[in-house]
């Protein structure tokens, strides 16, 4: 059962219907390489300041929105100052991208971060995204396992929420976004739902891949023209995935775009599933990332204000079929 302190925390993340409606702006090294790529420049060019800039521009525009933002230590800390006095806060604990000078995708912690500086900084969960999938080799996964036990020990210390975030890939470096991954995608996500549901983790909510790829989904409105499964196909791995987790679980967007984001979530209402809200980040912002290379940070927030704010509402509308993230734990209220 959690603590009243962890309850506390969760409270201040959800809407009054007990929903996350987060906003993600934890995007490291691949928005210095986006920035880079839309200014023409190298992405060591990208200053310290246009991170900074970018964030708190997103942060100031969409947090009246949402009921969370999650930020990164990093570079996001001037934005959690800018939030609006409804959100609440979450930090991110990991390094951005995995070691990749050996298999695996390992991951690591910021060198000069703690659950207890997360907590002093005003936050109200830590977050932490490892890449994940059962079908690695299992010494590789023992790793993780160890690594995710001794974050939520941490987490449990201070009594600060663990938001763990699992994205699956494939060992033998096939295409994620690809029609092959998508067969396999279900049986991914699964498998990392129905581990990290275990108690020893101590993770308190789930931040998880749609259990399917709505481009191969046959019938969904940006469905591609190849077909991994059928509507019902499709809508019953959202209900197998739902029914694994013992924990509340919140969708992540895995930078797709707004149209596929909102498009999985209206399949995950029509399965039926009792997740309990989104963490979103790039499929709401990532269209103004050419907006403020070319014509810097007030073109930025003009943008956010009209298309930032259509698509962050377009998800809090997608998200009205979700179910308080207490309801998970058996509990009527909090």
């Amino acid at each position: 059962m959690l603590s009243q302190g962890k309850i506390n925390h969760l409270k201040k993340l959800s809407n009054s219907r007990g929903v996350i409606a987060a906003a993600a702006m934890d995007q490291r090294g691949s928005l210095q390489k986006s920035i880079a790529a839309a200014a023409g420049i190298k992405t060591s060019d990208v200053t310290d300041q246009q991170m900074q800039e970018f964030k708190i521009a997103v942060t100031r525009v969409l947090t009246p929105h949402a009921s969370a933002i999650l930020l990164d230590p990093e570079w996001g800390l001037p934005a959690t100052k800018v939030r609006s006095e409804n959100a609440g806060l979450l930090l991110a604990y990991e390094k951005s991208g995995y070691d990749n000078t050996q298999p695996g995708r390992l991951p690591d912690l910021l060198p000069d971060v703690s659950a207890m500086r997360i907590k002093n900084w005003g936050a109200d969960a830590v977050k932490i995204l490892i890449y994940y999938t059962p079908f690695d080799d299992p010494k590789v996964n023992e790793i993780k396992h160890a690594f995710i036990e001794r974050i939520g020990a941490e987490c449990e210390t201070e009594q600060v929420p663990f938001f763990l975030e699992f994205v699956g890939y494939d060992p033998a470096g096939g295409d994620e976004k690809g029609l092959e991954f998508a067969k396999k995608k279900p049986e991914v996500v699964i498998g990392s739902m129905r581990e990290f549901s275990k108690p020893q983790y101590r993770v308190d909510v789930l931040k998880v891949e749609v259990p399917i790829n709505a481009n191969y989904a046959e019938g969904s409105s940006v469905y591609k023209g190849q077909k991994a499964y059928s509507w019902s196909e499709a809508l019953d791995h959202f209900r197998r995935a739902a029914a694994v987790a013992t924990k509340p679980f919140i969708y992540l967007s895995a930078g797709v775009s707004n149209d596929q984001f909102t498009e999985s979530l209206r399949m995950a209402t029509e399965a039926g599933t009792d997740f309990s809200g989104v963490l979103c980040g790039r499929a709401t912002w990532k269209e103004g990332i050419p907006v403020y290379a070319k014509q810097g940070v007030k073109a930025l927030e003009d943008w956010l204000s009209g298309e930032g704010v259509k698509n962050i509402n377009a998800v809090n509308k997608a998200i009205e079929g979700a179910k308080p993230w207490y309801a998970k734990l058996g509990l009527q209220s909090i």
